[in-house]
């Protein structure tokens, strides 16, 4: 495999009036991988995407795709990408199988080459059972997948997914989460932009966490999460007052720890503190709790997070800021 990567950018820049989108984004995609841009609402991500896709001017800056500079040979870049945006861009009112002859056409097949391309994506994409059915009448996640088909349509070396779950279930997200393992495993690269730390968690061979229009930390997910240390142990308490007399206990029994001090979630009840060594931790927590009279709610020891990564990172939780729910705009 070509060790030439699939994407890069060198600081590159983009600004709307006072407002830097871009400033400074560094990035490098190897060929074959599923690489992530995870952060919150306004860290660059969908601008990244647009940037890297020819879609937006940039104001200063190198971005190269699949050997390509995207300034200088924009052409070469479009044909050997594709994007999938937030929104499905199929046409409901064509069949599942329509919507792929179409766009093959589009992409200069012609009508038996593109018939032949539309069959062999809809049996990879398990389509088929629903190929000539209306697409306005697919689920949420069979729409996606048939949007997922649409971008391969020419073969790229390169796939696009801007927030490709937005708005979709538990169940429909995914089958989308199965469509884009698959595509890595037959060696498409994807570049896939999310606000979900499971997403990223899930699919993702590296990660870059976005924020304020530059990559803050890179890596896959375990050498993030070892940013924050071991596991930890997250207590959780039956009110306000105990929360706050459980994390000063606590704090005593975690000093020095190399993850740092206790972590108060005070909505949730909840104090998290180091455990270098588990099993000793969690003991001496629940002792220390039982000593004090408190008696919580539950107790749990745990791995570190992405969200633990970002807190870390940031100094903020993702809970205000990364969506929850598939109901945020574009970044």
């Amino acid at each position: 495999m070509s060790q030439t990567p699939a994407v890069r950018a060198v600081q590159v820049r983009r600004a709307y009036g006072p407002v830097r989108a871009l400033d400074g984004l560094d990035l490098t995609v190897a060929p074959g991988a599923v690489h992530a841009l995870l952060g919150p609402n306004g860290a660059g991500k969908t601008t990244a995407v647009e940037v890297l896709t020819t879609l937006r001017a940039f104001d200063a800056g190198r971005a190269e795709v699949a050997g390509f500079d995207v300034r200088r040979a924009p052409d070469e870049v479009r044909a050997r990408i594709g994007l999938t945006g937030q929104y499905a861009s199929v046409d409901d009112l064509l069949t599942g199988r329509e919507n792929l002859v179409v766009f093959g056409r589009l992409h200069g097949l012609d009508r038996a080459g593109a018939r032949r391309r539309a069959a062999g994506l809809l049996e990879r994409f398990r389509l088929t059972d629903a190929a000539d059915r209306p697409a306005g009448r697919y689920s949420g996640g069979m729409r996606r997948r048939l949007d997922l088909a649409a971008g391969l349509v020419h073969a790229p070396r390169v796939l696009f997914l801007d927030e490709p779950t937005t708005g979709l279930d538990p169940r429909s997200r995914t089958e989308v989460w199965a469509a884009v393992r698959e595509l890595a495993g037959g060696g498409t690269t994807v570049v896939l932009t999310t606000q979900y730390l499971e997403e990223a968690d899930r699919l993702a061979d590296r990660i870059s966490v976005l924020d304020a229009g530059r990559v803050i930390a890179e890596g896959s997910a375990d050498e993030l999460k070892s940013r924050v240390g071991g596991d930890r142990i997250d207590v959780v308490l039956g009110g306000p007052a105990d929360t706050d007399r459980a994390a000063a206990l606590l704090a005593g029994i975690t000093a020095g720890a190399a993850a740092g001090a206790p972590r108060v979630a005070a909505a949730e009840r909840r104090v998290s503190v180091p455990a270098a060594d588990r099993m000793a931790a969690l003991t001496a927590v629940v002792r220390a709790l039982d000593d004090a009279g408190l008696r919580p709610v539950d107790v749990a020891v745990r791995r570190p997070t992405l969200d633990d990564v970002f807190l870390d990172l940031t100094g903020r939780g993702t809970a205000a800021t990364i969506a929850t729910t598939a109901t945020a705009g574009a970044a």
